[in-house]
């Protein structure tokens, strides 16, 4: 089976990444160090096929700002909300499973979402569907439909933060749509 030949343009942020874990998890960035992570990360991306990172192309620092303040937010709010649940309500929690189908078909944006949404407490990503690009997300206190439409609203809501901050010119062209539509159907 003959691999798909990759440019280093499309490889290079991975090997820098590769290079700066290597440098922090031996905590030392010197010349040498980087070198060797360097020649590492050569080899580990040359041994092991790993399907290509597509990238759309673009970054808007604005965006990560903006998604970077709303993470907090969250992270603040569902850390007091568990505490509440811990403190008063105890062994009553119900939780649930729930699907969560995203818009995007970039593993980056899937993957990130799928990191972000498990970071907050009280949710765990437990299962990623990467060909129906759907998230599988238990949560602590969803009870009802309308609390496990509100987990989909959030979830959604970080994907799209993902994709205004790194997503292709396509990605934000098809979410400006479905938020138009939305829009216009609440009207």
């Amino acid at each position: 089976m003959t691999r798909q030949r990759i440019s280093l343009r499309t490889e290079a942020p991975l090997l820098v990444w590769l290079v700066l874990v290597w440098g922090a998890l031996w905590r030392d960035f010197s010349p040498g160090t980087l070198v060797f992570g360097a020649i590492l990360a050569l080899v580990v991306v040359h041994t092991f096929y790993l399907p290509p990172v597509q990238l759309g192309g673009r970054f808007n620092v604005w965006q990560l700002i903006v998604a970077t303040a709303e993470f907090v937010l969250s992270l603040t709010v569902a850390s007091f909300h568990v505490l509440r649940l811990a403190l008063f309500r105890g062994g009553s929690v119900r939780s649930s499973i729930v699907a969560v189908p995203l818009r995007t078909r970039s593993d980056l944006i899937l993957t990130a979402t799928a990191s972000i949404t498990g970071l907050v407490p009280g949710s765990v990503v437990i299962e990623v569907d990467r060909a129906g690009s759907t998230l599988y997300v238990h949560c602590l206190d969803v009870a009802t439909p309308e609390a496990a439409d509100a987990v989909r609203v959030s979830v959604r809501a970080t994907e799209a933060r993902l994709l205004k901050m790194m997503g292709s010119r396509e990605e934000l062209d098809r979410l400006a749509s479905t938020e138009r539509a939305r829009i216009g159907g609440r009207t």
